[in-house]
């Protein structure tokens, strides 16, 4: 029967490896179409042409083209290349890596908060009216705290236009540019290592998506009912509010009252750290959560004595500082009867709890070795950062939102927009120089089609910000840091499901600008 199996598995990888390939030959041959009429757009540029002509005959050209081959929304994709061969120890963070959660946890994170601000910091009863919108903000947005607006960066620090929010409006080009002199935001106006800052602060986690829409929302209250307000008061105010549902336990307890609304249970979790377990790998966990909370999470993920799977347990972990202060020692800690011992930890053992630590602590207690490490978690900085520039773990990111952005990537309105738009950029770029007056108002009329077809490919993602990964063109802030940060990404953790655990992951070549040449 298990040789039946191992046959099975094998055909199936074989069958994914051939699968791929005929993707790869297929992209290629699109590719190599483009190269091709690229050069015949630049040849062109040598005379006079008729360049509406030119315009729809690349038009037909374009629609001839097959279109790219669909991503897979489920698979992992390498910013780095990563052997499983060589990995002996998996780690994992909680939420949104082990437990993903429902929309309802936003709604509860922002009325929680809601109502904190009008206990606390007496806001206005009238911001109870401006309901959650899940549709309004994607994370990895900055917030100016001086300006009080919610903007969308790029990896070169330059601001997306038509994404820059104060409440509900939208601000016009000009007025951006007249704001930050230019749409470059400087290095020092940015936030920090940690995405924070004393100007802007980065929203990097799928918790900051209730607090950026609460922050708009109140934003918007006070101008309509013109309230003067300084802005940055009004950021750490509703921060303030966010974290103490956080801290106060008011969140967590809410979700344990009612598990079935709040969590969203994977039951391939089970399957995936069986397969690590039975194949020999070392498991741990590092949250920031309590104990208590984990436990009874995980007892409804995975089912009672589920910590016994796991050969390292660290709660109340204080990421990121966990990986950079090293001050406070572990503490061994006794979740039946929620009591911490009082006796110095000198060992780590299987399916015990511990609780705060340090990352030295814990490699001097267990040597695992940084390289042969991978760790996962939701978030950018606090989980993956200092674990991966510091001390050499390998890492991978989990991208929820991914499985929906790849889904939009795959539909045909969105592939035939950004075909087209690469094109009509190519012939833009080739005929630019054409001297005469009409030439160039042709070449406006192409401008201001390119400039629709980048709000078309903006909006299919989201209306006010677009792709967590792309702007108009250039990756996002946060896909910067995603790509410096961790070696794989993927939507789930489950994903590593769909492979061998001596499976390598290879990072998609492109091409640097100077290698685009034709032969």
């Amino acid at each position: 029967m298990s040789t039946c199996l191992c046959l099975l598995a094998r055909r199936v990888c074989q069958n994914r490896r051939l699968l791929k390939l005929k993707r790869a030959v297929k992209n290629a041959q699109t590719h190599l179409l483009f190269r091709t009429y690229g050069r015949l757009c630049r040849t062109a540029t040598m005379e006079t042409v008729d360049l509406w002509a030119e315009y729809y005959k690349t038009k037909e050209r374009v629609s001839e083209l097959p279109l790219p081959s669909n991503s897979d929304p489920n698979a992992v994709y390498a910013n780095n290349e990563l052997d499983l061969s060589d990995i002996d120890v998996y780690g994992f963070d909680y939420d949104y890596t082990l437990m993903n959660y429902k929309t309802s946890l936003h709604y509860l994170i922002y009325n929680l908060g809601c109502v904190k601000l009008i206990e606390q910091h007496k806001y206005p009863e009238g911001i109870l009216d401006l309901k959650y919108d899940p549709a309004f903000a994607i994370r990895g947005l900055h917030c100016d705290l001086h300006k009080g607006l919610l903007l969308k960066i790029d990896s070169f620090h330059d601001i997306q236009m038509g994404t820059v929010y104060r409440g509900h409006t939208c601000l016009p080009d000009d007025e951006v540019k007249a704001l930050y002199n230019g749409s470059h935001v400087g290095i020092m106006n940015m936030n920090s290592f940690y995405g924070t800052g004393p100007n802007m602060h980065q929203m990097m986690d799928l918790f900051s998506v209730p607090e950026m829409t609460l922050f708009s929302n109140v934003i918007q209250y006070l101008i309509d009912n013109d309230l003067a307000y300084d802005p940055e008061y009004v950021f750490y105010d509703v921060k303030s509010a966010v974290q103490d549902v956080h801290m106060s336990g008011r969140m967590h307890q809410a979700i344990i009252r009612d598990m079935t609304t709040y969590m969203d249970p994977d039951a391939d979790i089970v399957n995936l750290l069986t397969q690590l377990s039975e194949s020999g790998k070392r498991i741990f966990l590092i949250t920031n959560n309590s104990a208590d909370f984990v436990n009874r999470g995980m007892n409804y993920l995975v089912g009672p004595q589920w910590y016994n799977m796991f050969d390292v347990i660290i709660t109340n972990a204080r990421k990121p500082k966990f990986f950079y202060q090293y001050s406070r020692p572990f503490r061994s800690f006794d979740h039946r009867c929620g009591a911490k011992s009082w006796t110095k930890v000198e060992s780590l053992q299987k399916g015990r709890f511990y609780q705060e630590g340090n990352f030295l602590e814990l490699n001097k207690l267990t040597n695992w070795q940084g390289a042969r490490v991978l760790y996962f978690g939701d978030h950018v900085y606090a989980d993956l950062a200092d674990a991966t520039l510091k001390h050499g773990w390998r890492t991978g990111a989990i991208i929820p939102e991914l499985a929906d952005e790849v889904k939009t990537i795959n539909s045909k309105v969105y592939k035939e927009s950004v075909r087209w738009l690469s094109a009509l950029e190519g012939l833009i770029e080739a005929m630019q120089d054409q001297e005469r007056a009409e030439s160039q108002e042709v070449i406006k009329e192409w401008m201001k089609e390119r400039q629709e077809l980048r709000v078309i490919t903006k909006n299919i993602f989201n209306p006010q910000f677009g792709s967590l990964f792309r702007t108009y063109h250039n990756p996002t802030y946060f896909s910067r840091r995603l790509n410096r940060f961790a070696d794989v990404y993927m939507s789930s953790v489950t994903s590593l499901l769909n492979y061998s655990l001596d499976h390598t992951f290879y990072p998609r070549r492109t091409a640097l600008p100077h290698e685009l040449h034709e032969t």
